[in-house]
């Protein structure tokens, strides 16, 4: 099963030599397949991109993506852009650019619809109870999208540890996203 690190302001910060420091720790313990640098609050996000761009560079084969902005994605050259669910008609525009797409899903309906517009992956949530991110779907519900449809998923959502990670592994899930796992 993949792994994917997500980034968050709370743990990472958004001091440059502090991010970066704390961000090469946690590739190097974790070893994650994919990371996503997400910060929607950074005034100085492209800088900061920059900067995650760089540190992901040093293991290889992690697949880096940046969140949302897929011209910047595209001109820092990341390997692609993690769009909202609110982003569906950026799928096209980021594919056009030579990026990977990785897009957030919370229902059977967008699963679907991301595959039909040439996403290569979904993030699907949530999937445990998350603090803020309402009513846990459950791996029973995970399992049934997975053997509805073709695209790769990522099982997102109140993966902290071992725990949830064992009961994620007969799902047939591509992989998991965490924030809170890779801590």
């Amino acid at each position: 099963m993949k792994k994917y690190l997500i980034t968050s302001r709370e743990h990472y910060t958004d001091t440059p030599a502090v991010f970066r420091s704390i961000l090469q720790e946690s590739l190097k313990k974790h070893l994650p397949d994919f990371a996503l640098y997400r910060d929607k609050s950074n005034p100085h996000y492209a800088t900061q991109a920059d900067h995650f761009l760089g540190v992901c560079k040093n293991f290889y084969g992690l697949k880096a993506f940046l969140h949302q902005d897929y011209d910047l994605a595209a001109k820092l050259g990341a390997t692609g852009v993690h769009l909202t669910s609110q982003q569906f008609d950026a799928i096209p525009l980021a594919k056009d650019l030579g990026l990977e797409v990785i897009i957030s899903t919370h229902t059977h309906d967008e699963v679907h619809i991301a595959e039909t517009m040439g996403a290569d992956y979904v993030s699907y949530s949530p999937i445990f109870s998350t603090p803020g991110k309402g009513e846990p779907k459950g791996v029973d519900d995970l399992r049934e999208i997975i053997a509805m449809t073709d695209i790769d998923i990522f099982a997102l959502g109140g993966i902290i540890g071992d725990k949830e990670i064992e009961a994620l592994q007969e799902s047939g899930a591509f992989g998991f996203a965490s924030i809170r796992y890779f801590q």
